[in-house]
């Protein structure tokens, strides 16, 4: 798929069919190839750490590269979880065939759709895209045809998918991961975080080739192409704004009755605004389990307030006021304006499954051993076959004619794809049908 020269050697073996590769422990030889041997540590990149790019000369020129250059774009993106409010990119890192590398400072540059212009139509290699594929939205990069190497890693049944235990297994180099938690939002970046940066996108395409010849060689090359189709699809629909973002607080389950929710919904809000205002990660501002503490225990002053847990940093004794206006706000609401029990679409939670419908809790668990024997047949996790949820929903309120044709539907309904269906609803539809009592 590339004209650089390879960096690994793949050896000729002969396994079963669905049978992924085992750990390779290859060196280097005088070439720079791995031969048999240890993993190779990979600590810089063959051309050097580049220099971020942040002005527009210095991304035109990075534009002109990389329309120049051949074959799939290997792409990365570091945010700040866990810093910043927001999930932007503050590096984007490339790397291309014939372009070599480039890191992009989307900070001083806002708008990368001059880039997305000449490689757009290129195949982009990401690792774990879903998590990547929005921040880059934001910045104007959309692929139109990708290749996920963590999501190929699955579908050809490694159990160890992530970046560096993959770049060892495959291609026997080993990638130091310590700057994957940084705060990338920092300026300036030092120059060891640059070089982990550009280290992400070095091996990227030889480890989509080796996934790609794995795949060929399971049959499932297919099934992957409709996966990765989907992942562009849902890259272009807007995120999901998720109702009642509070009830998703940590600890939330202690917290009993109306009145002490609208404490924890008051001091949430009060927190979200203040972080984004701020642009850090809410868990900075006020921890969830200050939150969850001053819910139970509804301090009405101060010196209360700061003696519960989280409570003690300087910065949110400073905002001590704001939480006890929120929590006065939670006091003062009529009781018509109280949290309710949310609605819950779909079906309710398995463990109750039994006591509410035991027929549908059966046939759930045929239809769960079902789901679990044909992914342990095709050496794929079961969530990757079809999603939890799905199933859930199938088994809960199957169609009212069990027919295969009427579970296509219904699946197809709920996003399984074209491979999916095609080895579930063979088996699914039985196990849908309850037995016959003898």
């Amino acid at each position: 798929m590339t004209d650089e020269p390879p960096l690994h050697r793949r050896a000729a073996e002969s396994r079963p069919e669905n049978e992924p590769p085992q750990p390779s422990a290859p060196a280097v030889d005088g070439d720079g190839v791995p031969d048999s041997g240890g993993p190779v540590p990979l600590t810089a990149p063959r051309d050097g750490t580049p220099e971020p790019v942040a002005t527009p000369e210095e991304l035109a020129e990075v534009v002109a590269r990389f329309a120049a250059g051949s074959g799939p774009i290997a792409l990365d993106a570091e945010r700040a979880s866990g810093y910043r409010y927001s999930q932007r990119a503050y590096l984007v890192q490339l790397r291309r065939a014939g372009a070599g590398t480039a890191l992009i400072d989307p900070l001083p540059l806002g708008d990368l759709s001059s880039l997305d212009a000449v490689i757009g139509e290129a195949e982009w290699v990401l690792h774990a895209a879903n998590q990547d594929l929005p921040c880059l939205a934001e910045v104007g990069l959309r692929p139109r045809r990708l290749f996920d190497t963590e999501l190929a890693a699955r579908l050809a049944g490694f159990e160890r998918v992530g970046l560096a235990a993959l770049t060892e297994q495959l291609l026997g180099y080993t990638l130091e991961k310590h700057h994957s938690a940084a705060d990338w939002s920092s300026r300036p970046l030092p120059e060891s975080w640059l070089t982990y940066a550009a280290l992400d996108v070095e091996m990227l395409t030889d480890l989509r080739d080796a996934l790609d010849a794995e795949l060929r060689r399971q049959g499932k090359s297919a099934w992957a192409a409709e996966e990765f189709a989907a992942l562009v699809l849902a890259g272009t629909r807007p995120p999901r704004v998720r109702a009642e973002p509070w009830r998703r607080t940590s600890g939330i389950h202690r917290v009993r009755g109306a009145r002490a929710q609208a404490r924890v919904r008051s001091l949430w809000y009060a927190r979200d605004q203040i972080a984004a205002r701020r642009d850090a990660a809410p868990g900075r501002v006020l921890p969830d389990s200050a939150i969850v503490a001053a819910a139970e225990l509804d301090p009405r002053d101060e010196k209360t307030l700061l003696t519960l847990p989280g409570f003690g940093g300087r910065s949110v004794r400073r905002l001590a006021r704001t939480w006890l206006a929120a929590l006065d706000e939670a006091r003062q609401l009529p009781d018509t304006q109280l949290p309710v029990s949310p609605t819950v679409e779909g079906p309710p939670p398995p463990h109750r499954w039994a006591e509410r419908d035991p027929v549908a809790a059966a046939r759930l668990a045929r239809c769960r051993e079902v789901v679990v024997r044909i992914a342990g047949e095709h050496r794929l996790p079961p969530e990757n076959l079809i999603t939890p949820d799905s199933v859930r929903r199938l088994a809960w309120q199957p169609p009212v004619e069990i027919t295969e044709a009427a579970v296509t539907e219904f699946l197809r309904g709920v996003g399984a794809r074209e491979w999916q269906l095609d080895l579930l609803v063979p088996v699914l539809t039985p196990a849908l049908e309850t037995p016959a009592q003898g």
